[in-house]
This record gives C-alpha cells, structure tokens and sequence, in this order.
C-alpha cells in the first residue's frame, strides 16, 4: 500500500519516516505489553502534536456514570472504562535549554523500530538547536521476567557543539483518558516521596457503585553516565531526578531509568513503597543488557512453541508475527483474574473491558500455542463471575445466567441496549469455549466440575428466553442481535437460536453421561431437562428451501439485497460514512453471522451446504468488525475457495499494519488477532480437533514458498510444513500421534511425509 507508514520486515515494525498526521496509528502499532501492564508507543521526551497518551495497568478500571437521559429498567448503572495510568516512561530533555520535540524542532534522520521477536522498542534521531546538533537514542521494554518492570535507556551524542545538556527522568500522575468527559481526571494523589526511591502513588477517585478502589504505586531508579545529578523533582503528581551538564563534541551520556508498578490488586497500599524499592534494588544487580538478555530467552521459548514461519512472502509474515506478539504481550494466562480486551494495552476504545471474543477467537489459538493451563485459566475466570452473570439475568428478569457483553468483574458494564442486552450470543460462546478445552484436551475434569455448572445456568437463561409460538409450533427468541451488529432487535437471528439449542443438547449429554447424583447436586430436574431437549428438538431455524441458504434472520431475505461492490469506494467504510439508520435498513454485514455458526458446528453441515451459504452471504458481507475476515478465510478454504481465503488472510492478517478499517489509531484489534493463525492453521492447512484427533488437508498459498507452524495436542508437539506439493509432520515431543490426513489415518512418530493431490 502506497500510505503505509512503515516498512515490511518479517520479525519488526519500523520506519524512518515520521508522519506528523499520523502519530495516534504510529503510537497504537508500536504499543509494548508483558500483560501486568502496557503502554502505546509515545515518546518519552513528549510530544506537542496530535497524540494520544496512554499507559495501562491491568484490571484496573473505573466505573463511569452511565449517561443517558432516557434510563429503563435493566439498565447497567455504570460504563467500565480502562483509565489512562501514571506517565512511567516520561524522561524530559533539554539542548542548550530548548525541549526537545520532534513536533516543534529540527530533526532529520529519524528511525524507529518494535522488535517483534522480544518487544524491544528504539528510535533515534539528530536533533539540531542554534548552538548544536545531538544524536537521541530511546530503547525500553516491558520484562516478562518480572512483569512489573519497566526498562528504559537514553543516549546521547554530541555531533557537533558543545552543549549543555539535561536529562529528567520522572514520574508523572497529570494524566487524562482520551474519552474522558468534561476533562474529568480519576485519579487523585494518594501519596509521595523521594526515598527510599523516588515514588508517586494514585487512587482512583471515589465511585458511588461499590466497586473498589484502586491504587497504583510507581517507584524509578535512574543513573547518567556523563552527568551530574542535580536537584529532586517533588511536586504534586510528579516525583524525578534532574541530570545535567555540559558535553563536548563527540562526548556521550546515557541514562538507565528502572521502574517498577504494583497495584493493590496484589498488595496492600501500605506496603507499596517498600514493595517497589525491594523490586528495584533486586534489579539493580543487572544491567540493561543482561535484563534483556534475560528477558529476550524467555520470549524465544514462547517462540519456539508458537512461531509460524512463512517462506516467500515478507508481507505475510510480518503479519503473522505482529499479530503473535501483540496477543502474548497482552495475555499469557498467567492471572486468572484477567482476560483479554479487544485493544489490550493500545488504546481505551470499548473500555478495555473483556468481550466474548475471547471464548470464540482467542481460546482456539491458546489450547495450541501455549500450555493449556491458559486456556484453563480464561475459562476459570468466567465460572468465578457465574454469581455476577446470574445478577446480569435477574436484571433483565430471566433466570440462570446471562454473561455480559462487557465486563471487567462479570457485571454487565456497557449501556448500548442492542448490543448490551440484545446480543445474547455471547452466552453460547461460553459454552462452546468449554466444549473446545474438553476435545481439544481430552480432558473432561472441568467440563463435568466448575464447567457444568456454567452449562447449567447458561441453559437455565436458554429456557427462560426462548419463546413457544403456538402458530409455529416452535420455539423462537426475538428480539435479540446476532453478530452482525448492523441489524438490531431482530425476530429469530439463525445464529442465536442455533447456538442456544445447541447448549441445551450439549448440556443434557453431559448430565446423561454422568450419575444422577451430579444433576441432583445441581438442582436439575428431570422436568427441567425435559424442557431442554424439547427446546432443542423444536427450535425455529430460518430457512429458505428454494435457495436452501439459512437466513440470517425472519425479515432479511426483504430487505434490498445487493452486493458490496454495488457500494461507491468513497461510502467506505459504512460506519463512517453512513447514518446508522440507513446501515441497519441495508442488507450488508458487518461480520459473519449464519457463517460463523456453521464455522463452529461445521461437521453439521456438508461441504455444498458451506458453499451455497458462502456464496450468499459473503458477497454482502462489509467485513467491517475486525472478527469477519478469519471466519470467512477458513470457510473458503473448506470449500477449495482458495483465492478468496488467501485475500482475506491478508486482510485480517495486516488489518492494523495496512489500516484496512481506518481506526487503528484508536488501538490495535487484539481480539481479533488469532484470526491470522486460524486463517492459517484452520485455514490452509485444515486443521481440525476431532473426537477421533486432530486431521489436516492442507494447501499452500501460490505466492509462498512454503509454511509451518508448530501446535501442542494431548502433550505432544507436534510440528508442521506445508509446501505446494507436500506437507510433512515432525513429532517434536511426546508419544507418537494419530492424525488424519485428507481423510486417510496417519501416525506421526518421528517425520511424516503426505503428497498433497492437486486441487480439484
């Protein structure tokens, strides 16, 4: 793309061009996490223009007043957003007196780069005053080591001059969100000091909803080589060190700044300080280098699980690798507390706050990348809010357990009445989560422990939403939105009234595969159960018999149906060029619907099944949510629409690097970010977890050379390579493994080579 703003390479972001109009999309791809905390890619000396600011602390959040003037029953009380945290990479700097701003100054030969192999962040610069022309080099990074660590190195070389330089290295709380209302702050100073380190503690304001408070504490450590100290920085909000002196040319400085964050999520206020200058001084026995030496190893075991290699395409490749990095700094299953934001650390769009796209996207990409205590912990931290989603369903009047669109504790947080209370798929999603632990696994302990009780409370809500329509004679939900957010409140969403039927018979199996005493222990009835299946049995599903599609909905197949290409370039995308009441009158998608269910129960179905619904519903589709194009990429290739799943691979691949949507600049999509590796794994290579293992009927892509990727199953590893002609299996750990190919048995033990039959 002739706009793009940085260059490809295959394991980096970088550019050398500074896009003064484009600095929000430059900070949101350069954002750096370790999932305890993140930041956007600001500059630590600041910056005049147009930015956006941000450093974020996981799960902590403020409860914001819902403002809306026509309030109705059910309503959530408050909006969760994420707040902008304390500034901890702030290190001002002065030439001859003058601030350095790349916005305002002279500067040239500017170069900036993410690694995407270990999240190291550089840049550099000359920057010339009247007097001098010095030579600026930034390098920081969040420690997965220890994650409440944050890493920073300034340099600084005189090319010509001899100037006098200083150096600040501070803590600043004088922070804003973007979204804020009216200017309003959440923070307010709870405590300051400069020993035994330099410290600032923030609370966030007091919320009249009873949910907690939070206090973040941030304490810094800095030294400069080439300097001299000079006086404390002890104002209110603020806390640093002053570092000064005169260089000459060709001399250097270089300042090492140390920092370190906690919350009162894990330890009480009043140990902070000692807690962060016990975190420091432990630091203090390594230098830079060797924290990244360290840092860096722990990165390439994550790698050497999870790296996907893609032979012949650079452009596809830095895809893929940005999209890995950015899901792992955001979430590695560490704290069961947390779960995965669709803009993570990079933004403060949608709150921050958890979506289902995390039991529909993300946990197929986890039960193979990582161990499966990852996946084990998303699911836990769902059955730990099960009270909090039966509060969500008594709101709306309804019994068992409705989880919550969003949320960053279980309680419903997001005031959007189509989405918050309409888009009730989301409890399915929970439900199919737990059936993919389970086969993927093998291991049935949390379906039939914690995981049942969740089965049964989201179909106790099933039950009580469903209707029974005596014309019909069947069941129906109206009401309700499916994934296609550009229809509302629409009569029978294909999608939804599948998915709830489903977790009704996938409930009923798993207590008719256990004792009695397991329902009973649960207070399932067998008039309850009965119920069930009689609900599942006789749910309406929409269905056209003449062009056998299924229709997304009762009223769609009326409206004006025309593709997109019928839709003039410059009314693109629709959401910023469209009134909302003419996207929801207009046949196109925002995302798959029909499709992305017969994408989960796609052994439902037959391949011309697939196709027909494929070719129907695809043409219409806006691909405008950032989940869309993954789900289509992988039901084309199922149905040998090659070319079309390669287009949108890259689409979903290089969605925030190409800026297909034009909204990066708000945040990376994280949540959509596996859809890369699934357009890949499930994709072009086919796999699928079965009840009888994993199968494969690859192919590989006609502009690559070749691919592989490496996936845990059942505790083995088991890596892939997927040439035009070829596709070899390499057992690279545990006992041999049956798998499928192209329909055919196979065992892996060792390496394992399959010719691939030429397409159709």
């Amino acid at each position: 793309m002739s706009d793009r703003v940085f260059d490809v390479d295959p394991y980096a972001i970088t550019t050398t061009r500074l896009a003064d109009d484009r600095m929000r999309l430059i900070e949101s791809m350069t954002s750096t996490g370790n999932a305890h905390m993140g930041m956007r890619g600001n500059f630590e000396e600041g910056y005049s223009g147009d930015t956006h600011r941000g450093t974020y602390i996981a799960g902590v959040w403020f409860p914001d007043k819902t403002r809306v003037g026509w309030w109705k029953n059910g309503y959530p009380e408050y909006f969760g957003k994420v707040i902008n945290a304390t500034n901890i990479i702030a290190v001002d700097i002065e030439i001859d007196g003058e601030k350095v701003d790349l916005f305002t100054g002279t500067h040239d030969d500017f170069r900036l780069r993410l690694d995407l192999r270990n999240g190291l962040l550089e840049r550099s610069f000359v920057y010339a005053t009247a007097s001098a022309r010095v030579h600026l080099e930034f390098a920081r990074f969040l420690s997965i080591e220890t994650p409440e660590l944050l890493l920073q190195r300034v340099r600084v070389t005189v090319l010509d001059g001899a100037p006098h330089v200083r150096l600040t290295p501070r803590l600043d709380g004088d922070v804003h969100n973007l979204d804020a209302n009216y200017g309003e702050q959440f923070w307010s100073e709870a405590s300051r000091g400069m020993a035994p380190v330099p410290h600032l503690s923030l609370r966030t304001i007091p919320n009249p909803f009873g949910t907690p408070q939070f206090t973040v504490t941030a304490g810094m450590t800095a030294a400069a080589a080439g300097l001299e100290p000079g006086r404390a920085i002890d104002a209110p909000l603020q806390v640093g060190e002053v570092f000064a002196g005169a260089l000459a040319a060709g001399g250097a400085a270089e300042l090492v700044k140390t920092t370190a964050v906690v919350t009162t999520r894990d330890i009480h206020q009043a140990q902070h300080v000692e807690a962060v200058a016990r975190l420091l001084t432990a630091s203090a026995s390594r230098s830079f280098e060797e924290h990244l030496a360290a840092h860096t190893a722990l990165w390439e075991q994550r790698w050497a699980r999870a790296q996907v290699v893609i032979e012949g395409d650079d452009e596809a490749q830095q895809g893929i690798q940005f999209n890995l990095f950015q899901l792992f700094s955001t979430y590695y299953g560490e704290d069961e507390r947390l779960n995965i934001g669709p803009k993570g650390f990079t933004g403060e769009k949608y709150g921050g706050a958890t979506y289902w796209d995390t039991e529909a996207y993300l946990v197929p990409l986890y039960l193979a990348l990582a161990s499966p205590d990852v996946t084990h912990a998303l699911l836990r931290y769902r059955h730990r809010q099960l009270p909090q989603a039966g509060h969500n369903a008594r709101q709306q009047g309804l019994a068992g357990a409705l989880y919550p669109m969003v949320t960053f504790n279980g309680i419903e947080c997001h005031n959007e009445w189509e989405i918050t209370f309409e888009e009730i798929h989301r409890n399915g999603a929970m439900a199919h989560a737990i059936y993919l632990y389970t086969r993927y696994t093998g291991d049935r302990s949390y379906l039939e422990g914690d995981g049942l009780e969740v089965l049964v409370e989201i179909s106790r809500f099933w039950a009580d939403r469903v209707h029974f329509s005596r014309r019909a004679g069947a069941y129906m939900i109206h009401g309700v939105t499916g994934p296609n957010e550009y229809e509302n409140n629409v009569n029978n969403n294909w999608y939804t009234n599948y998915l709830a039927a489903w977790v009704l018979a996938y409930t009923s199996d798993t207590l008719d595969d256990l004792p009695a005493e397991r329902a009973a222990e649960l207070g399932v009835s067998d008039d309850e159960r009965t119920q069930w299946r009689a609900i599942t049995e006789n749910m309406y599903l929409p269905v056209d018999e003449a062009m056998r599609v299924n229709v997304q909905h009762d009223t769609f197949l009326d409206k004006d149906l025309r593709s997109v290409d019928t839709i003039p370039a410059d009314q693109r995308p629709l959401n910023q060029n469209w009134s909302w009441d003419r996207i929801l009158r207009s046949c196109f998608i925002k995302q798959a619907d029909v499709l992305q269910g017969m994408y989960l129960f796609e052994e439902d179905f037959s391949t011309d099944e697939l196709r027909r619904n494929f070719e129907f519903y695809e043409p219409m589709t806006v691909h405008e949510s950032s989940l869309s194009a993954s789900i289509h990429a992988i039901v084309a290739a199922a149905i040998g629409k090659q070319d079309k799943a390669i287009e949108l691979y890259r689409r979903t691949a290089r969605l925030d690097l190409d800026n297909y949507n034009n909204d990066t600049e708000d945040g990376l999509h994280i949540t959509s970010m596996s859809g890369a590796w699934l357009s890949i794994v499930q994709g072009f290579a086919g796999m699928r977890a079965t009840d009888a293992g994993l199968a494969f009927a690859p192919f590989c892509p006609a502009d690559w050379t070749a691919y592989s990727f490496t996936v845990g199953y059942r505790d083995r590893v088991l890596a892939v390579r997927v040439a035009a002609d070829r596709v070899e299996f390499t057992l690279a750990g545990g006992e041999p493994l049956p798998i499928t190919v192209f329909g055919e048995p196979r065992t892996v033990d060792g390496t394992l080579s399959v010719e691939i039959p030429a397409a159709g």
